[in-house]
């Protein structure tokens, strides 16, 4: 008895270094999306660009006065940058107004913009997909529908409808109207997701124990899809970015007197200005570009991070 005993304990102590070693070998959660940006260096520099840049934003903006900022000065129109003075390093526009503080707040807008629409797209797409993917049958089918029906609409040109009929136009209804049209997307992407994760054994034993739909959904199949959706997330994010500033730059994004990065690359549209002014747009260009690559960089790094088969390391 006492030889059997000794057995079983010296079984326990090797299942136990194994699932430690495993641990070690395979890490989880926030580990793996720490693992995969040491291993790529491009995606680590890159959120550490869009984090100091977004700190620079936001607080840089905190000390620009927005009337002093706005006011138009037509003797000083498109005056060349010079180091004299901060406001003047990047030089004025056809107002006379400050290109770096209309660039800083500008940034700081579509930033705005960006988080906003992504942050609302991603909880309603979240919760219609765990709806859809959960309960299945008629909840499916009539939320697919109108997902469809939204899917296949013209979607720049309602926006831009809206745009022009909506008498008291601002940043806020531009948020809003964006999100009406961009939440389905993440909701395909999550129904996709828990149609599987609800066929699992975990989720028929926790409705056998009589545990709540809300709390299978948001404890149960929600964290087993949680990687998927912080990717969608963040690749959203830069979507949204640029949706932003492409109808700013048309005129249909926000408004003229709402500095954003798509009104300042706007001034290109004059041939004059793209040869001997590229002060004026080029910066928000440069700005644009820097964001978005990183953010790509990122959405790529925590894409390979959720799918095993593509981790670097």
């Amino acid at each position: 008895m006492e030889n059997i005993q000794n057995k079983k304990m010296d079984i326990e102590k090797q299942l136990e270094i194994l699932e430690a070693n495993q641990k070690k070998e395979t890490p989880m959660g926030f580990a793996v999306i720490l693992r995969e940006f040491k291993k790529d260096r491009l995606a680590t520099v890159s959120f550490c660009i869009v984090v100091l840049l977004i700190a620079f934003v936001f607080i840089a903006s905190m000390f620009i006065n927005m009337k002093e900022l706005g006011r138009v000065d037509i003797l000083r129109k498109y005056d060349v940058p010079s180091f004299n003075n901060f406001w003047d390093i990047l030089g004025r526009d056809a107002g006379g107004r400050s290109i770096i503080g209309l660039l800083i707040v500008g940034a700081r807008n579509s930033l705005i913009v960006g988080f906003s629409i992504t942050i609302l797209t991603s909880t309603i797409g979240l919760f219609t997909g765990l709806c859809m993917g959960y309960y299945g049958g008629r909840v499916d089918s009539v939320l697919m529908r109108i997902v469809d029906f939204i899917g296949i609409l013209p979607t720049m040109l309602i926006i831009i409808a809206f745009v022009s009929i909506i008498p008291t136009y601002n940043l806020f209804s531009f948020i809003f109207i964006m999100t009406a049209f961009y939440w389905t997307g993440t909701a395909r992407l999550v129904r996709s997701k828990a149609l599987s994760e609800a066929r699992r054994d975990y989720v028929s034993a926790s409705k056998t124990m009589g545990t709540s739909d809300l709390e299978i959904m948001f404890k149960g199949i929600l964290p087993n899809i949680s990687s998927i959706i912080i990717v969608d997330a963040t690749l959203a994010l830069a979507g949204n970015v640029g949706i932003e500033t492409s109808l700013s730059f048309l005129g249909f994004g926000l408004p003229a007197s709402t500095p954003s990065l798509g009104t300042l690359i706007a001034y290109a549209s004059k041939p004059e200005i793209i040869q001997y002014k590229l002060y004026v747009w080029l910066p928000a260009a440069i700005l644009l570009l820097v964001i978005m690559l990183c953010i790509n960089y990122i959405g790529q790094a925590l894409r390979r991070a959720s799918d095993a088969k593509q981790r670097l390391g």
